[in-house]
């Protein structure tokens, strides 16, 4: 399962951008439209599409096609005049969906109609809750159960905790699939036995997810089944499939390069379950001094320290890709809870640091009451355990800085069209700063437009910036550049095209476009 994971990789994704629309944001169009068009920063898969008329009537578009980034949609009416808004919402290939909503009139602005962007805090909870019992059921339960089957020593202590971890792990599961299809296709969790919920689901790459979980959950749940010999190899498959679970989506599994990232994260997910899932067994062989708990003690104490030293290694490196800067741990909600996980791991190391070289030696050679505070020891470990699930599990809500610079990076796009003369205009990245700017030039019936000159001229006169003239080049490839671009402070600019066409023949041309922060 764990190379078929790997070897399946494709390109890196983050969550999708939207970077260009036809009709633009708050275009006023003269005519309604016959198609919509939406590109995004990588190939996407629609799963509502809506134009909502100025009534506040919503009119789904079934209708549309895919090419390459863009999502061409047809409009299936002709169009009032009023503003109208075409809502989308698409699944990117990382398993997680986006949405979002732009506006455009015919003839003339009106009231915009009203598009509900409240967020479903039973759904949200209900996705968290099952993340954190499927963790426990991936980590505690196969984790205990490998633990069971090579470390105890014969000895069943904490078996029937184990055993309910994985029974938890096997309903969470799929359960969690029919609330990623909900939260996918942004539907109230009334609706979670309709079918095509569970077939959107399916259809993300949390799929994979969940159909390895349940194999691997049913490999752990046999191995406490059987005796001792072969309850061994189907542990250790099961261990294996935990590791290939979490690499088979997710954010750190699609950040790039992916050849690193996810046996990283398969990597982070064993040692994760070869740890947690030993505490319980554990604390409980030496709580009730079950035969053999020493000689677990033993093996434990031996192979944990290489374990972790795995554990931190491929959870740093997964935190610098995702992460990328320090200023991103405090200014996003990824970091801030990355912090939180730190912090509760800084205690969970020292616990389990104090428990490894104070503790071990004296309970191995049977001292009783260190016994008992070992014990004690390892049931905190176990607390610390489930609360770093809690903060894990909020990620699942929080796009990582990657993906966010990733995003900003993306270019904005406007076509700006008069009878004379269009342009489809690009600035790269499309935030304030230094940028770029690239501009295809064509006559107003879409042909070619040989200019003599083009200008392009940026202002903002809402922040008291006057127009902002910049000549342009032409590199040879069709289109003109101004590059060494620098546009000051994000918002609402107009941006207009002087083309020379002749030496008596100037024509201008602009349209709003927005710079993000």
């Amino acid at each position: 399962m764990a190379l078929i994971v790997m070897a399946s990789t494709g390109q890196a994704f983050a969550h999708a951008a939207l970077i260009k629309t036809d009709p633009a944001d708050e275009a006023v169009l003269a005519q309604a439209p016959a198609r919509f068009s939406l590109t995004f920063s990588e190939p996407v898969s629609p799963l509502v599409l809506t134009l909502v008329r100025p009534d506040g009537t919503p009119v789904p578009l079934t209708s549309f096609r895919l090419r390459d980034q863009t999502v061409e949609i047809d409009n299936p009416q002709t169009l009032k005049s009023g503003t109208h808004v075409l809502s989308w919402r698409v699944i990117s290939a990382d398993g997680h969906p986006v949405g979002g909503s732009l506006l455009f009139s015919i003839g003339a602005p009106s009231e915009p109609p009203a598009v509900s962007e409240a967020i479903d805090w039973p759904l949200g909870s209900a996705i968290w809750i099952g993340k954190v019992v499927l963790y426990a059921g991936l980590f505690l339960g196969i984790g205990g159960a490998f633990a069971l089957a090579w470390l105890a020593g014969g000895g069943r202590a904490g078996q029937c905790f184990v055993a309910g971890a994985i029974l938890c792990g096997l309903l969470a599961a799929p359960l969690s699939l029919g609330l990623q299809g909900l939260d996918a296709l942004r539907a109230p969790l009334s609706h979670l036995a309709q079918p095509v919920v569970w077939r959107t689901g399916v259809g993300t790459s949390f799929g994979w997810t969940v159909l390895i979980a349940l194999i691997a959950l049913g490999l752990g749940l046999l191995s406490l089944a059987g005796p001792r010999p072969p309850a061994r190899p189907l542990a250790l498959a099961g261990l294996v499939g935990v590791g290939a679970a979490l690499a088979a989506s997710g954010h750190a599994s699609a950040a790039e390069p992916q050849w690193l990232t996810r046996p990283l994260v398969f990597v982070h997910g064993v040692g994760i379950a070869f740890w947690a899932g030993a505490l319980v067994p554990l604390g409980l062989a030496l709580k009730r001094q079950a035969a053999g708990a020493v000689e677990f003690l033993r093996l434990f104490s031996w192979a944990i320290v290489p374990m972790v030293a795995l554990l931190a290694a491929a959870g740093i490196v997964l935190a610098v890709i995702q992460v990328q800067t320090p200023s991103a741990l405090v200014d996003t909600a990824y970091g801030r809870l990355l912090l939180v996980k730190l912090a509760l791991l800084v205690f969970l190391f020292t616990l389990a640091g104090v428990n490894r070289w104070k503790l071990t030696a004296s309970a191995e050679a049977g001292a009783t009451e260190v016994q008992r505070r070992l014990t004690r020891s390892v049931g905190f470990e176990v607390l610390i355990v489930l609360a770093i699930f809690g903060v894990a599990a909020g990620w699942r809500f929080t796009p990582p800085p990657r993906a966010l610079a990733i995003a900003a990076a993306q270019p904005v796009s406007v076509h700006v069209h008069a009878l004379q003369a269009m342009a489809d205009l690009s600035i790269t990245p499309g935030h304030a700063g230094p940028v770029a700017a690239s501009m295809i030039i064509m006559s107003g019936d879409f042909g070619p437009l040989d200019a003599k000159e083009v200008t392009l001229v940026l202002s903002k006169p809402d922040s008291g910036i006057e127009p902002l003239k910049r000549a342009a080049t032409r590199p040879g490839d069709g289109s003109w550049r101004v590059d060494n671009l620098i546009i000051p402070v994000p918002g609402r600019w107009t941006v207009r095209i002087d083309i020379l066409v002749s030496d008596f023949d100037m024509v201008k041309i602009e349209a709003p476009i927005d710079i993000r922060p």
